[in-house]
């Protein structure tokens, strides 16, 4: 790594113009970043670091301003006019935004957007352009290149959208590549996939890489040096190691101390009565879904997302359920709910076959049935108040109520998730994400129900907002009663509540056990994988593991691997795998689907 600074930033301020007065989003920034190293800001939502990234680009909205000066290999950035940053704009730096898919036209077709840059920085004859592509395709790892310049960005898996926005941002081999929460909306075996990718590209093309992100397992494995920043002021920084070792500002230590550890003790879980009854009850659930022909006169084709999944849940238990995107997670948990029908299979709460109910029954025990969404504040109606979100459920089952009590019960329960009377009267985009998601968990609860589903809750929060919601969540099943199917893809923040885990693959279950059994003692090659690619928050350790990122992609559902469905990216598949799919049977107190279970000895880790 050169000790030479390739980007010398000094002073730098971004103010926005709102009717509300100026908004001071950067204060004063000021680091610098040598050729080849990686450099990390972190920081919860609204401290400032994407802002100061766009600033350094020109790509500020119309409202805001930046000042202070930004030299990239000498040459001043802050100020200048378009024409001069349109040369270093994908030239000199790339950019990967934190959503491939709104950051992609999905109008024209990948080599169509990846030639644009090419026909900007580098002109060149037509085949000569696609083979480039074709060769920065294949450098981050996506197969089958070629055809994937034909294609459109929807057709690709989130993790591939990743993978060629970081293509196109390397085409012009810049000297600098900022990349912005690029892993945030990805599952843990497609993040460790990305880094382990940004590392070997780093190293092949000498660039510089700029990481903006608030997950401090990433940055612990990632990066040599860190910046923290908090309301828009540099509070902190040092190399990766000093700041983990010994954080010096008190902002630093509470986001260290929020971050989830699979290497550290476990919070304990409400505590789960010895008699307790069950509660839910599935019994071999399937959901298929009917979708239109690919071309004309071709037959329709049939998605299978649930196959035959049973499980129990006992009242005030916890069940976690976790894995890749696509494995059929949120859509189990709609079919367990009747939001969406069931082809094949029962359901049975608290005593009654819910599979069995007409309309109107349904919707009387859909009282004591309910669901928190994972963007929350997509999930809230932009045009209502607090009170009135809130309110919702009362009006339609207990419309008895007048408008003085609606009101005392919603500022009653905003009080129980640790909001005040006086956010009665505002709107969702007047509060912060941590805050519209206790919103969504106040009009979830205001019924008092038995069972409450949360589908991926925190995946869009900041770290110390997970630990809040997370510490939410168990104190409100304590004082209520309550009993939670949790769905998330972050493997620590599922050992952190939950009292059993499930883990599935392409709709089917793989392995069900309490979460110590679990995470000491995994069985199934697929848990294996998602427990190695959760990144630990500790530098020496993170440098330290021994793993191998699990390869590809969940296969097809239109067309599922015969036998067992993991086979094609098991590297321990025999040839029983492929001719016979494995039931799910006891094995030490955990239920797993393979044929190999107990003979893979111990995981490893690291």
């Amino acid at each position: 790594m050169s000790t030479t600074p390739l980007l010398e930033v000094s002073d730098l301020h971004v103010r926005f113009t709102t009717p509300a007065g100026p908004v001071q989003a950067v204060a004063g920034l000021s680091f610098s970043l040598s050729a080849s190293e990686t450099l990390a800001i972190v920081g919860e939502s609204g401290s400032g670091k994407t802002q100061a990234a766009l600033a350094l680009l020109g790509l500020l909205a119309d409202n805001g301003r930046a000042s202070g000066s930004a030299r990239l290999e000498g040459e001043e950035l802050i100020g200048q006019p378009a024409r001069v940053l349109n040369r270093v704009r994908g030239a000199r730096i790339g950019m990967v935004f934190q959503d491939p898919m709104t950051s992609l036209n999905p109008f024209l077709t990948i080599g169509d957007q990846m030639g644009q840059v090419l026909a900007r920085h580098r002109p060149m004859a037509r085949a000569a352009a696609r083979a480039e592509c074709c060769r920065l395709l294949d450098a981050v790892g996506i197969s089958a290149a070629a055809r994937r310049l034909t294609q459109y960005p929807h057709e690709l898996s989130g993790g591939m959208r990743q993978r060629v926005m970081i293509a196109a941002a390397l085409l012009c081999r810049p000297a600098l590549l900022i990349a912005d929460e690029p892993t945030t909306a990805l599952d843990v075996t497609v993040q460790a996939q990305i880094l382990a990718l940004l590392g070997e590209l780093r190293r092949e093309f000498a660039t510089a890489v700029l990481l903006i992100t608030h997950d401090l397992g990433i940055v612990a494995g990632t990066c040599e040096r860190m910046l923290v920043m908090q309301r828009g002021a540099l509070v902190e920084q040092g190399t990766v190691d000093q700041v983990y070792a010994e954080p010096a500002h008190p902002y630093t230590r509470r986001l260290l101390a929020a971050a989830p550890r699979l290497d550290a003790p476990r919070s304990a879980a409400v505590p789960l009565p010895a008699d307790s009854r069950m509660l839910l009850a599935a019994e071999e659930v399937s959901v298929r879904f009917r979708l239109p022909p690919e071309r004309l006169f071709s037959r329709a084709r049939e998605l299978q997302a649930v196959s035959e999944v049973s499980l129990t849940v006992a009242e005030r238990e916890t069940l976690g359920i976790v894995g890749e995107s696509g494995c059929g997670k949120s859509t189990l948990a709609r079919a367990l709910l009747r939001l969406v029908e069931p082809a094949a299979g029962r359901v049975q709460f608290d005593g009654r076959e819910l599979t069995a109910l007409d309309r109107t029954q349904l919707k009387a025990a859909r009282r004591d049935l309910q669901l928190v969404f994972q963007d929350p504040l997509a999930a809230l109606d932009p045009r209502m108040t607090v009170r009135d979100i809130v309110a919702e459920p009362l009006r339609t089952f207990r419309p008895e109520l007048r408008a003085a009590e609606v009101t005392a019960e919603v500022t009653k329960i905003l009080e129980e998730v640790g909001l005040e009377a006086a956010h009665l009267y505002r709107y969702p985009h007047q509060f912060s994400g941590g805050q519209c998601q206790r919103i969504g968990i106040a009009r979830a609860l205001i019924l008092r129900p038995k069972l409450l589903v949360c589908d991926e809750p925190v995946s869009a929060l900041d770290v110390t907002i997970q630990s809040q919601i997370i510490n939410l969540l168990r104190d409100l099943q304590e004082r209520f009663g309550l009993t939670l199917l949790f769905i998330a893809h972050d493997l620590a923040v599922v050992r952190e509540i939950s009292h059993r885990v499930m883990v599935m693959y392409l709709g089917r279950v793989v392995e069900l056990a309490p979460v110590e059994r679990l995470y000491a003692s995994p069985e199934h090659p697929y848990t294996r994988a998602l427990l190695a690619a959760v990144p630990i928050p500790d530098p020496e350790r993170e440098r330290n593991r021994v793993r191998t990122p699990l390869a590809g992609e969940p296969p097809s559902a239109f067309a599922p691997p015969s036998g067992c469905a993991f086979r094609t990216r098991c590297p321990h598949a025999i040839e029983r795998c492929a001719e016979e799919r494995p039931a799910l049977r006891d094995y030490r107190g955990a239920l797993v689907a393979c044929h190999l279970a107990g003979k893979l000895g111990e995981p490893g880790r690291g």
